[in-house]
């Protein structure tokens, strides 16, 4: 006696293929952050965190982006040591680094809607290069327009001190921009195949 069952999608498969991605990420984005280097004077370390950023918001758009980062920062408001060197908590969050991790987010949800220009992520082979460029500027654009304020504020300093502070981060988090676009162009026709 043999029954015979219908599956039953429960949740589509590219849902549970942004999930992955976003987890793997978000997972990223904590290994970066511990690749950091304390900055003499100043309480904001230099990371590598600002690649997983531009990272989800190219390749999963503003909704799974978004969510990438958002799974990053709860993870390290829960405790887990994710942020620049092994920093976790709300302390942490509400410290003078918490407005780059604001900033973080909503740079990716950014980045994600101008290159995809919708909810729905599109394949990056449908978008120039000249776009995707835009929108890390603009996503770097958020992260200091964020956290500079935030910065200066829990720091009790002026805003000029702190967007002189972090002036020399700036062309760092360019060159990133550029190593990020080379990254991707180079891979994203195996994400679109994993899609």
């Amino acid at each position: 006696m043999s029954e015979r069952h219908e599956s039953v999608e429960l949740v589509p498969d590219t849902t549970v293929v942004y999930v992955a991605v976003s987890v793997l990420l978000a997972a990223l984005t904590a290994v970066l952050a511990q690749l950091s280097l304390p900055v003499p004077g100043i309480p904001v370390p230099f990371s590598l965190q600002p690649f997983g950023v531009f990272f989800a918001g190219l390749l999963l758009g503003p909704v799974w982006g978004g969510f990438t980062l958002l799974l990053y920062i709860v993870t390290g408001l829960a405790g887990a040591p994710v942020f620049s060197g092994g920093g976790a908590g709300v302390a942490y969050f509400l410290g003078p680094t918490g407005g780059f991790l604001v900033g973080f987010l909503l740079a990716a949800v950014v980045i994600g809607a101008v290159v995809h220009r919708g909810i729905e992520p599109r394949s990056l082979t449908a978008v120039s290069t000249v776009t995707q460029a835009l929108a890390l500027a603009v996503g770097i654009v958020v992260v200091y327009a964020v956290g500079v304020p935030w910065f200066a504020v829990v720091s009790d300093i002026s805003l000029t001190a702190a967007a002189t502070a972090m002036a020399p981060f700036f062309p760092p988090d360019v060159l990133k921009a550029v190593l990020t676009l080379g990254a991707v162009a180079g891979g994203v026709e195996a994400f679109d195949q994993v899609r």
